[in-house]
């Protein structure tokens, strides 16, 4: 059982916008989540629930009135039964990924496959985003077009948009297409553990999402600045990747040596990959996601997970959170 509580005060009464709450677990989470349940306070004159553009379910309140203060529980029941996080099988087309070949400049054409070959033409047809290019700095489908069938590509054209690849971000994608595996999900794996091994973790309490360029340069960030930056490789190396906002659910030991589950707000990264669907990648742990990331918010960039936005009138405003999880113990089914 998680009790999760936001509060806001404001030092005067201000006027809030709508405020949209994006701190409910998705219907596609692997997680299974018995209960749920979101109280705000003061009670809001307006409440409803619909689903954005990604699928996420996002509620808006309205008040009517000024308020001091502005409180969001949630209170949810989550099955953490422990759950193998690579329970799936990739489509054959899928197995094996295909190197860019503007990352590939060591790649000789005598030892790239026929198939990589023709890829490679239609690349050059159509080049990835690259930093000092002449074209505009704008969001470019990423490349190669991998395994995804023209259906697929067009589904996912919002997760497929590549931002330039700057002198730190190139280098690493040269470096890693030379040494990377060919086999799919080794090489996702591999660069999963590449990338928590170089960004060390740093709590951030600042808002917004370091550049991908900015992480690997300091080689630190938060959950949410490494995420954004395994977005960036995966999309540069043609997959389909996505932002996922969630809660993380662990068990720890306390000083007295008993065990005891804490959770956090945390950020992780997913690719789509045919025959499994959106499999995630936690770039703080290096490990793939599992029982314990039940996500809130899967969207194309960061600041549309965002758990809480809205407008409010000036003012000075403080906030903290609170989190406290409680083990049940099931009743045996007889």
């Amino acid at each position: 059982m998680l009790t999760h509580t936001t509060r806001y005060r404001y030092d005067r009464p201000v006027f809030l916008g709508p405020q949209t709450i994006r701190l409910r677990p998705s219907g596609t989470a692997r997680t299974p989540v018995r209960s749920y349940a979101l109280r705000v306070d003061p009670v809001a004159s307006k409440q409803s629930w619909h689903q954005d553009g990604f699928g996420n379910h996002v509620a808006e309140v309205v008040f009517a009135e000024r308020v001091t203060h502005f409180d969001i529980t949630v209170r949810l029941e989550a099955d953490l039964t422990p759950r193998n996080p690579f329970d799936f099988t990739l489509a054959p087309a899928a197995r094996r990924w295909t190197p860019p070949v503007v990352f590939a400049t060591t790649l000789g054409e005598e030892s790239a496959p026929a198939q990589h070959q023709q890829q490679a033409m239609q690349q050059q047809q159509q080049p990835c985003a690259i930093a000092g290019s002449q074209q505009a700095e704008t969001d470019l489908p990423a490349c190669p077009h991998q395994f995804y069938t023209p259906e697929e590509q067009a589904k996912l054209a919002l997760y497929r948009a590549t931002p330039l690849a700057g002198p730190h971000l190139h280098a690493f994608l040269t470096d890693w297409v030379e040494k990377a595996p060919r086999d799919t999900l080794d090489m996702l794996v591999a660069l999963n553990r590449a990338l928590a091994a170089r960004i060390g973790y740093q709590l951030r309490l600042e808002p917004g999402v370091w550049s991908p360029e900015e992480t690997l340069a300091r080689g630190v960030g938060s959950c949410r600045d490494s995420a954004w930056l395994m977005i960036a490789l995966l999309r540069h190396l043609g997959f389909a990747a996505r932002f996922v906002s969630g809660y993380l659910i662990q068990s720890s030991q306390t000083a007295e040596g008993e065990e005891a589950l804490t959770c956090d707000l945390h950020a992780w990264a997913e690719a789509f990959l045919p025959g499994a669907g959106w499999v995630g990648f936690d770039t703080t742990s290096g490990l793939l996601t599992a029982q314990g990331h039940l996500p809130l918010a899967a969207t194309p960039a960061p600041e549309q997970a965002a758990p809480v936005t809205g407008l409010l009138d000036q003012c000075k405003a403080t906030f903290d959170v609170s989190m406290q999880t409680d083990r049940l113990v099931m009743p045996d089914s007889v």
